[in-house]
């Protein structure tokens, strides 16, 4: 961060003690500083802008816009001049207030002490804690390069070590005047099996996308190659133990530095020694073409032309529905002539462009790139390739399975892209060199298919009587329940061949998952549309009830943050539901995956929040139905490729009449830890039991733990039980997922918590409804204080607040069911 106004109390250089080093026996004060030993760098208190608060923090010295590259206690300031650093002969390096509170510290540690400790700031800009008499292939115990703020630094790492689990990338501040953690994120796709990019974030939403890696660096961003050259040296590393992006300097004279600004901007700044001017390299995203996906799936995006969106060849612009308002009709690119994965198909290609997003792409790296184009070729599934490495004689091999986004004309620095097209739709060169081949297959075929013609057509004939036969039993069954259907959902009824054809035969390999409903697998449509299928097994407990409810309510809702119904499939046995793909899958494959909650950050988790609470509102208060879902859990949020959150699974769901607010049923239906008292015990259901889900939900999301199975080792409490008293303790800050260390708001996580448990008291009348919870979590009015919520106890205890039924049962006549849907 350029801050042209920092006050140091240290004015002059000479005034102050100037060493590199501390000491277990040594602590800085608010007035002192540490010099790096080339005397580039200096650690020590600063104000930003106009703020009174203090910090703790190194910056570039003797330059005329101090610059301040690593802030330590960025989200809690000293609120006046009293600031002590002390490093113990533990290895942690505390900040200390006039009170002697600890406000920040290094939380580093050795096995017993060592009174040979010293944390170093070294002449990158890195403060380290080592020990004093190592030289030669230092180990640190800590250093401040993990904990990278808005600034990046020659040496500094960006991406994910696999075995600690950290993953380091750049947060903006909040202003000029606040280090605090601001909207904005930098980080490189650290995901094993995922090709190298790096995304710009507003909170968990993609602003833009950097790349992908072309072996030399990441296409899309700012093209400084000239002024890097003789000045840092750029890589990647990606193997099994870590995927990361490094420079390191090649100059004594001039240095590089990338700032991620607090209003969303990658300055690029150069310093050249003595002097103290930093000059602007670049600034990135400039143009309209820099955000993400403007141009919608296969759109094309030119920065050059008057009109900066297109098609690319083979699609054209069709008029849709907007997802949150179908009255808005938007236009998107869409196939001109669908694939039928016949001979004829080819590949198109695209000369100076921007790859497009990698996230559903495969990569192998010792494929060349006519064995790239045979594998595509093979795979139906298969949209696109490309080699991404641009330098000369590598092998590479990107495949794309879905739709192509944020796809980008390149006319200095662009690759080749191949795509996927119809017969027709193809370039007359592709044509001519590929004619031979396919006259040579279509006489193959034609011989092989005139020997084996009659015995087909005998084979068909046999096969439709014996289906008559059996079709005859269902037929007015299923008469009766496609007609209720379609005339009451008007939705697209889509057939048996052509799920199947576009799910591969529902290959094992593009199964996405299992449910309470059945089997659930990826498919590509002829368009190129990427789908998810819902199959409902013959061996799941529901049947043609849900079916039915869940295409009628959920054809009706229309809401970014509900899953989109695109259609279903009734045919012999087989009953199907087609929605839109979520990339991402389900919540709980990131919140309860040890090895992936650490991809989910707070922003992301408090995004999840919102958008889960803007759902449910929609659902109770503002769609054309009065919905209550019935079954809301982490299993049923799924998450498309921004990461925004989707209501799904309505096959329990039940639509109320305008002035109905409750109803009561014999049949429990739900998942256990979910389910609000009064449903469990009586069969009540409102949309207050949506609120106590919800409820847990929060928890579940702000501590990454399950409610049902979490048992707290100290006092037996389950999740609700020991969030309760946390709470009461004024401890809520415990709850907290330990895989986010300290990167989060305390005011968001606090508020989350006190909302959810609003949400789980055990009265129905004091939840609060809906609207009410979307206002707090928007942080508007203050908030009521909770009531002891409906927890489980363990069975031997007792407790009016207790729900009796933890296993399937009858209470008053209400039986409990446990269904564990998708």
């Amino acid at each position: 961060m350029v801050l042209p106004y920092i006050t140091f109390l240290c004015l002059m250089l000479t005034t102050c003690r100037s060493l590199d080093t501390i000491s277990v026996h040594q602590n800085v004060s608010d007035g002192e500083t540490v010099v790096s030993g080339n005397a580039r760098f200096e650690l020590g208190f600063f104000s930003p802008g106009n703020s009174k608060n203090r910090y703790l923090g190194i910056w570039f010295m003797n330059t005329t816009s101090q610059t301040a590259a690593w802030v330590a206690n960025r989200e809690t300031p000293l609120l006046d001049k009293s600031g002590v650093v002390t490093l113990d002969n533990q290895g942690n390096l505390a900040l200390f207030n006039g009170s002697g509170k600890v406000i920040w510290s290094s939380i580093s540690s050795t096995s017993g002490t060592n009174i040979n400790l010293v944390a170093q700031l070294l002449d990158t800009g890195n403060l380290v804690i080592k020990t004093g008499n190592l030289t030669d292939n230092e180990t640190f115990i800590w250093q401040s390069f993990d904990y990278p703020g808005d600034t990046y630094l020659p040496g500094m790492k960006l991406g994910k070590n696999f075995i600690t689990g950290r993953e380091t990338y750049l947060t903006s501040w909040m202003s000029a005047d606040d280090p605090s953690l601001g909207e904005y994120t930098l980080r490189v796709s650290a995901v094993k099996g995922k090709y190298q990019q790096v995304y710009l974030r507003r909170s968990s939403a993609i602003e833009t996308r950097i790349g992908p890696y072309n072996g030399i660096s990441f296409a899309g961003g700012a093209n400084y190659a000239s002024y890097t050259k003789p000045v840092s040296v750029s890589y990647m590393v990606a193997n099994q133990n870590e995927i990361y992006l490094a420079y390191t300097s090649n100059s004594n004279t001039s240095t590089l530095i990338s700032i991620l600004t607090s209003g969303g901007k990658i300055d690029i700044l150069q310093l050249k020694f003595p002097n103290p001017e930093w000059i602007p390299i670049s600034t990135s995203p400039v143009h309209y073409c820099d955000n993400y996906g403007v141009c919608g799936p296969y759109g094309s995006c030119n920065s050059a032309t008057s009109v900066n969106c297109g098609c690319l060849k083979g699609f054209e612009r069709k008029t849709t529905s907007e997802e949150t308002n179908p009255d808005n009709n938007i236009s998107v690119c869409r196939r001109s002539i669908a694939l039928d994965c016949g001979l004829g198909e080819g590949f198109q290609k695209f000369s100076s462009m921007k790859l497009p997003d990698t996230e559903n792409a495969v990569f192998s790296s010792n494929m060349s790139l006519i064995d790239c184009e045979v594998a595509c070729k093979s795979n139906c599934s298969c949209t696109a390739y490309a080699n991404p490495n641009i330098t000369p004689g590598e092998d590479g091999c990107l495949l794309w399975f879905g739709d192509l986004i944020d796809v980008q004309v390149f006319p200095q620095n662009g690759q080749d892209l191949y795509v996927r097209l119809a017969a027709s739709e193809l370039s007359d060169h592709y044509s001519i060199s590929h004619k031979k081949r396919r006259v040579v297959m279509k006489v193959t075929l034609s011989i092989a298919a005139v020997l084996t013609l009659s015995g087909l057509v005998l084979a068909f004939y046999i096969r439709v009587k014996r289906k008559k036969r059996s079709d005859a039993n269902q037929e007015g069954r299923l008469e009766k329940t496609h007609d209720k259907v379609y005339k009451s959902a008007e939705v697209q009824l889509f057939s048996l061949y052509k799920i199947s054809r576009a799910t591969n035969d529902f290959s094992i390999d593009n199964k996405l998952g299992e449910g309470g409903f059945g089997p659930v697998y990826k498919g590509v449509l002829d368009e190129g549309q990427v789908i998810a299928v819902k199959r409902l097994s013959k061996s799941s407990g529901q049947g043609l009830v849900e079916f039915e409810n869940e295409v009628i309510c959920i054809a009706k809702l229309q809401h970014r943050n509900l899953v989109k119904l695109l259609g279903y499939c009734i045919q012999g046995d087989e009953k199907m539901l087609i929605y839109e793909y979520m990339p991402n899958k389900s919540l709980d494959s990131f919140l309860y995956d040890e090895s992936r909650k650490s991809l989910l950050d707070w922003p992301q988790r408090y995004h999840i929040i919102h958008g889960i609470a803007r759902g449910l509102l929609y659902l109770h208060q503002d769609s054309r139905l009065k919905v209550v879902h019935r079954d809301l859990k982490a299993g049923n949020i799924l998450l498309d490729h921004q990461m925004y959150p989707k209501i799904s699974d309505f096959g329990l769901a039940r639509m109320f009449k305008e002035d109905e607010n409750e109803a009561k049923t014999k049949r429990v239906v739900g998942t256990l830890g979910y389910i609000s008292p009064e449903y469990a015990i009586h069969g009540l259901y409102s949309m207050k039991s949506d609120i106590f889900s919800f409820g847990v939900l929060v928890l579940e999301i702000v501590s990454g733990k399950k409610n049902r199975g979490f048992v707290h080792e100290d006092h037996d409490d389950n999740l609700l039980g020991h969030t309760w008293r946390l709470y009461k303790e004024g401890r809520s800050l415990d709850l907290v997922d330990e895989c986010l260390h300290t990167s989060y708001s305390a005011c968001e996580v606090m508020r989350s918590v006190h909302v959810g448990l609003l949400c789980v008291q055990h009265r129905v009348e004091d939840r609060p409804n809906t609207q009410t919870v979307v206002a707090m979590l928007a942080g508007e009015g203050s908030l009521v204080s909770p009531k002891k919520p409906a927890f489980f106890v363990q069975e031997s205890e007792t407790n009016s607040c207790s729900v009796l039924p933890l296993l399937p049962s009858s209470v008053n006549g209400v039986t409990l069911t446990q269904v564990d849907g998708r």
